[in-house]
């Protein structure tokens, strides 16, 4: 049934070697189970019904990718994405965690109807290179003053804003070890490196006696706390609109390029309109309605999963992959009380190596072109110095298109360009946070 369904042969592959595939794939990014609870009850959403919505999205998402598009790319709620739902929309922003999954879902109906209508591809092919590369590195920066914050690494500073922290601390110090747990595992290609470094310091620093043990295995938690409890109406205002913005084209760049990326790499994508590449048309609306899902089951947006291309690594070729994916978050949900017990300080080296991780996208900037040095740097700089994704893409399009138009060059700038600088300008001009 499986080889009729995924059709195996003919992409090179067998019922084994999907499954090693999916498991490895689970492994490489398991930690969000841990991390999303964790970020998201900052906004006060109970921490087990987060919990069980991490799993579910993940889970759901990465079923319909396997069975809509047959593709070997898994789903689970977005790094960068999270981050922002929490502190800067409910955080910074002022707004209700209601209201943000209300932000969500209408951004996922937008990225639905993007999709469909084909304009999805046109603001890919619109946004610059240079922009899209500073996108990922900023969120990655913006992600690892979280993670520095939330280890003690980083703290206040009445003279200078930033300082450094107490590193004698066992919380920091046990942070400072996961950091070096995790980068020297994968730096030995090890799969798992981020889980194991999580599950590492909290074993340690039970061991230790600063943390305590909840529990293995129990029944799940409630998901009623979170489920349905989107405000759309509450999110329609126009003090949302910049929210939905950044939403809509962070989920645009993120899971386009990831699917995009994975897919060539596991040779699914050909030059023309091949079969292999209406399956690219499946894979786009599978991740457009899992964003909706998500934000129904009560978590923040649900994308592609770069480390999808761990699992392409092992031979994953077709949709039983991410089955398989989707499986194993299923069977994670009944792991509640181990996610209870992992603590902060053992997340933060997680999130601190995503960071570093996704500010590799630096390298792909036109370093010679000032017109382009510039807007990229002033985005990827400006989202953790102002603690908002949103920001940093707002200065980074409108420096673009005024760096361009100076120099003489505004030909060059792309009519998706336009539209999205002349939306950040409206909302500097007419919305205050």
């Amino acid at each position: 049934m499986l080889e009729k369904f995924f059709d195996l042969k003919a992409h090179g592959t067998t019922v084994r070697t999907e499954i090693v595939a999916g498991l490895t794939t689970f492994l490489t990014m398991a930690y969000i189970i841990f991390v999303n609870p964790q970020i998201l009850a900052t906004t006060g959403m109970d921490h087990g019904a987060v919990f069980v919505a991490t799993c579910l999205a993940a889970a759901i998402g990465s079923l319909i990718m396997a069975l809509m598009a047959n593709w070997p790319v898994a789903m689970a709620p977005g790094m960068g994405l999270n981050a922002f739902f929490a502190f800067t929309v409910v955080g910074a922003m002022g707004f209700t965690w209601q209201q943000a999954l209300g932000a969500v879902f209408i951004s996922g109906i937008i990225f639905l109807i993007l999709t469909v209508t084909g304009v999805r591809r046109w603001l890919i092919e619109g946004i610059p290179t240079s922009m899209r590369s500073a996108i990922a590195a900023g969120i990655g920066l913006f992600l690892g003053i979280i993670a520095l914050q939330g280890s003690g690494i980083v703290v206040d500073n009445p003279a200078t804003l930033v300082g450094l922290g107490d590193l004698t601390q066992t919380p920091t110090l046990l942070a400072i070890l996961g950091f070096f747990i995790i980068a020297g595992l994968d730096a030995l290609k090890i799969r798992g490196a981020i889980l194991i470094g999580i599950l590492a310091i909290t074993v340690i620093s039970m061991i230790l006696g600063v943390n305590s043990f909840g529990g293995l295995v129990s029944a799940p938690p409630s998901l009623m706390p979170t489920f349905m409890q989107l405000d759309i109406m509450g999110a329609i205002g126009l003090g949302l609109l910049q929210v939905v913005l950044v939403f809509v084209l962070v989920e645009v760049f993120d899971a386009t390029g990831t699917l995009i990326g994975v897919a060539k790499r596991a040779g699914l994508l050909a030059d023309g309109p091949t079969h292999e590449n209406k399956r690219l048309g499946k894979a786009l609306m599978a991740d457009s309605i899992a964003i909706t899902g998500g934000s129904m089951l009560g978590t923040s947006s649900t994308t592609a999963y770069v480390e999808s291309a761990s699992g392409v690594q092992a031979g994953g070729r077709t949709g039983l992959t991410a089955l398989v994916v989707g499986a194993l978050f299923l069977l994670a949900l009944f792991f509640a009380p181990l996610a209870g017990s992992v603590p902060a300080y053992a997340t933060a080296p997680a999130l601190l190596y995503v960071a570093v991780l996704m500010a590799r996208e630096l390298v792909d900037i036109d370093w010679a072109d000032v017109t382009e040095t510039a807007p990229a740097v002033l985005t990827a700089i400006i989202m953790p110095f102002t603690y908002s994704i949103a920001n940093g893409l707002a200065i980074g399009f409108i420096s673009y298109a005024v760096l361009k138009t100076v120099s003489g060059r505004a030909r060059e700038v792309h009519a998706a360009t336009w539209l999205v600088a002349a939306l950040f300008i409206i909302r500097f001009a007419f919305l205050s946070e």
